[in-house]
């Protein structure tokens, strides 16, 4: 083998590797809500609105959240989760089918969850104390 030959094989053998730790490292031990949307944890409360829902899972004092749309088509799409005395962590933007996943540390603090597909939100208030 000449040295191109070498060079190539490493390149092509270092491509494999990286892609196999980044399929590894994409999401152990979580749990899957509407849509393949994942979040660690177990769903802990679904809060239902006309045009979806926001699905919020709790792992290990993490609180994780998604919104789901209702209806799939592309639209402004908003999750947030803000845990008490910290500032909050927020995906919005134009997706088709959901927003999230947003996780913050929470303890046993209260969360402060927000969601909205289109013209259509919701607001949680202080849970899960």
């Amino acid at each position: 083998m000449d040295g191109g030959a070498v060079r190539r094989w490493a390149a092509l053998g270092a491509t494999a590797l990286t892609l196999s730790g980044a399929f590894a490292l994409a999401a152990p031990g979580t749990a899957e809500a509407a849509g393949g949307v994942r979040c660690a944890g177990r769903e802990v409360r679904a809060l239902r609105f006309s045009t979806g829902t926001v699905h919020l899972y709790r792992d290990d004092g993490y609180v994780c959240a998604t919104t789901v749309a209702a209806k799939p088509g592309t639209r402004v799409l908003l999750v947030s989760v803000q845990a008490r005395g910290g500032r909050p962590v927020t995906d919005r933007g134009r997706y088709r089918h959901h927003a999230g996943p947003v996780t913050v540390h929470a303890g046993h603090r209260c969360v402060k969850v927000r969601g909205a597909v289109g013209t259509g939100t919701v607001s949680s208030g202080w849970i899960l104390c």
